[in-house]
């Protein structure tokens, strides 16, 4: 049976100083699962990650993450808990002075990674599950945008992540690399990852079907496979 690794019950986010975002959030996602998460801009979707990282706190109500409790994480934790939960955004943000190789190595190093045998071993294990094992010895500026994205997901997957949190991964790419990507993080969730995936690319969603959530009026509702079927634009509306 699937693991549990992000559960909201009856719970608020937002920050404290202003009106809370999102209320009444009841949802979950297990381990081997992809789910999506689509709204309007300025719906509540980034607030919610925030509260996944640990960036915020939730306001009420019950949020566990990759077993982690958010309502009480210690401050000491939340290193420990971004190495279960692994973050992936559309401006890829790697080192723009540092090879392939060396954007993954700096993140191992600045992880606790010592021995350089192991280092090499888990680096090649994530590019070449990511299809960018030749690439190693290129800087960013000499890769495509689809292949910055899966180098990306390669840093991302180096701690062996239990969550994912994939924030419109393909939001600058074309169409034939964004199908690529979404492939590819279907792949990752089937060895074991929970992916909980950000995304307006309503023609990939019929594609590769999932669980799909949508923020609207300040909650966040399940959109019904039926409702897929018949009419999924509708539910998608940005």
């Amino acid at each position: 049976m699937s693991e549990l690794k992000i559960e909201f019950k009856a719970a608020t986010v937002g920050y404290y100083s202003d009106e809370p975002v999102l209320y009444d959030l009841n949802f979950a996602v297990h381990t081997g699962e992809v789910v999506y998460l689509t709204g309007k801009t300025a719906s509540g979707k980034s607030t919610l990650l925030k509260t996944m990282y640990a960036e915020i706190e939730p306001l009420a109500g019950t949020v566990r993450i990759a077993d982690y409790d958010m309502n009480h994480i210690k401050q000491s934790q939340i290193p420990y808990l971004r190495r279960k939960v692994a973050l992936v955004f559309q401006d890829f943000q790697l080192l723009s002075d540092r090879s392939v190789y060396e954007n993954l190595l700096f993140v191992l190093k600045a992880t606790g990674w010592a021995k350089l045998p192991e280092i090499n071993e888990r680096i090649n294990t994530v590019l070449t599950q990511v299809g960018m094992f030749d690439k190693q010895s290129k800087m960013p500026h000499q890769l495509s945008g689809g292949e910055q994205q899966r180098v990306v997901i390669a840093r991302a997957l180096l701690n062996s992540p239990e969550v994912m949190l994939a924030d419109e991964p393909t939001g600058n790419l074309d169409p034939e690399t964004s199908d690529e990507i979404f492939s590819l993080l279907h792949c990752i969730a089937a060895q074991g990852c929970a992916v909980f995936f950000v995304t307006h690319n309503h023609q990939l969603l019929k594609k590769y079907p999932a669980r799909t959530l949508q923020c609207i009026d300040n909650t966040i509702r399940e959109i019904l496979e039926e409702e897929r079927v018949i009419d999924f634009d509708t539910f998608l509306e940005e």
